[in-house]
């Protein structure tokens, strides 16, 4: 098991360097180009493999004990140790994501972006889960830092070579945006290391704050949270998110939304949770009214890409949906309560599968219409997408359903438990406050259902297809292979929560408790 996580953090990197290397002439198949994409599927592939046998090998009656773990000395005069290990809370987000990059390079192996040589493309898709992937498996706080500015070059590339419109724009908004928070971050990271003598993750989370004095806490609290709020992306620190996504090829969108996004949100649980828990309190009434203010402004935004004669993106409208979304986990964390915090990361991996799916979707239909302009769907189409491609169009719809929060889908779950941690949060926390943002949040998930069936009965309802036109291509046989996982675990995460609770759950009472178990 030790062996196996060092494996899946390490062999995307080593793969990325092996797709710069020129492929051995049995192994070229058809062209180098065939053989590099064949080789990020087959990278990608043993990852997920490892890391589903790292899930099942996972001693499941004690997720909150840290397991697989590697511990070695790195820089000894500043305590710095290459530390790993896994536990109930970044077990599953490791699993998310292998999964994802696998069907990413499954995709692009039948759908490769334009853009420059796949060679590239490959050997970034595989940084980036490895920087990802070490972000989720890292126990020491200088290396969780440099794994969260690994991804950071990847996706921009991703975004400004093999994007679309705006790229270039879009992809310099992303790496100022992220790296000027993450500049603020590294202070704060410092600030407590040096304080508390220690970079140890494990460490300082059973300490549990009581070497940080509060003045400390909260400057700590205020640095880390701002670079951790725009990776997230927290409202009004989200802006550089619809460009990236509008702009960003379809595996670069589903990976920023299913994978990217959650490495901000995990860095509070596992960070600014445990170990600064009196700075925290101080920041959470706070943190949890930008919370659901990004509630209601992603959905209210989303209303008007969707309200006819806007001419709104279905990629944009997705993106800015993911403003929403993330707001619940992030009221969830600032509840401070296991339900909440339970319910921030169940909402986690539920976003990482539904919105990965919605932005399959609309990359296929953008490819299938030459634009996902929504007034151009539902006017010069006819709106009936049920009609020309019913597969593609009942997935959008179900997708759409099982984001709006459709009890037994996985949307569901996160969303209800964040809402039922700010109806009670933690001791010290004013309960009328988290009462008000639980009703505000509430009124969100009514307009997330507002907005939602407005886009699935625009672009796929409709009047018959006109006579004489062809029917759209529907779903293919890759696309089959690349959805389908994501529809049965949005299906069985709504139908079986305790799968990802009974993992969670232990994980954060201990962590909440100051490392008691």
């Amino acid at each position: 098991m030790q062996f196996l996580l060092a494996f899946i953090v390490v062999g995307p990197l080593i793969g990325a360097a092996a797709a710069l290397l020129p492929a051995p002439p049995g192994l070229k198949g058809k062209s180098p180009d065939q053989a590099v994409l064949r080789h990020g599927v087959t990278v990608t592939g043993v990852i997920l493999a490892a890391a589903i046998v790292l899930a099942l090998g996972f001693d499941h009656d004690q997720p909150s004990k840290m397991q697989a773990t590697t511990d070695i000395s790195w820089i000894p005069a500043l305590d710095v140790r290459i530390h790993l290990g896994t536990d109930g809370i970044s077990l599953p987000l490791l699993v998310l994501t292998a999964l994802l990059t696998f069907l990413c390079a499954l995709y692009s192996y039948f759908k490769m972006p334009e853009g420059p040589s796949p060679k590239a493309f490959v050997a970034l898709l595989l940084l980036l889960e490895c920087g990802t992937l070490a972000t989720f498996a890292v126990l020491d706080l200088l290396l969780f830092f440099l794994a969260f500015e690994t991804v950071l070059i990847p996706m921009y590339f991703l975004i400004a070579r093999w994007g679309g419109a705006g790229r270039r724009p879009a992809a310099w908004k992303f790496i100022l945006y992220t790296l000027l928070g993450s500049v603020v971050m590294l202070l704060g990271l410092l600030l407590v290391g040096l304080q508390a003598g220690t970079f140890d993750m494990l460490a300082l989370a059973t300490d549990n704050g009581r070497g940080l004095s509060l003045s400390v806490q909260v400057v700590a609290v205020l640095a880390i949270g701002i670079g951790l709020a725009v990776k997230t992306p927290m409202w009004p620190l989200h802006s550089w998110l619809p460009d990236a996504h509008t702009s960003a090829p379809t595996v670069g969108s589903v990976l920023l939304a299913g994978v990217l996004l959650k490495m901000g949100t995990y860095g509070f649980v596992r960070i600014v949770l445990p170990i600064a828990p009196d700075g925290m309190q101080v920041f959470a009434p706070y943190l949890a009214a930008f919370a659901v203010v990004g509630v209601i402004y992603g959905s209210l935004a989303c209303l008007a890409l969707a309200r006819p004669g806007s001419k709104g993106d279905l990629k944009r409208l997705i993106a800015y949906s993911s403003v929403g979304h993330m707001g619940f986990v992030l009221l969830g964390i600032a509840t401070m309560t296991p339900t909440g915090v339970n319910g921030a990361l169940f909402a986690n991996i539920a976003h990482g599968l539904i919105t990965g799916l919605l932005f399959f979707l609309a990359g296929a239909v953008k490819d299938r219409y030459g634009t996902a302009d929504l007034d151009t769907l539902a006017g010069a189409t006819g709106a009936a997408l049920y009609g020309r491609a019913p597969r593609l169009g009942g997935l959008l719809a179900f997708a759409a359903v099982a984001s709006l929060g459709l009890p037994g889908l996985a949307g569901f779950w996160g969303e209800m438990l964040a809402l039922f941690g700010a109806f009670d949060p933690a001791d010290g926390l004013s309960r009328p406050a988290f009462l008000t943002f639980m009703a505000i949040g509430g009124l969100g998930t009514l307009l997330t259902a507002a907005y939602l069936l407005v886009v699935v009965r625009r672009v796929c309802m409709g009047g018959p297809r006109p006579a004489g036109e062809a029917r759209l291509a529907d779903v293919q046989g890759y696309e089959f292979a690349a959805w389908t996982p994501l529809v049965a675990l949005t299906v069985l995460a709504g139908l079986w929560p305790a799968v990802l609770l009974g993992l969670t759950d232990p994980a954060v009472q201990k962590l909440l408790s100051g490392g008691k178990a």
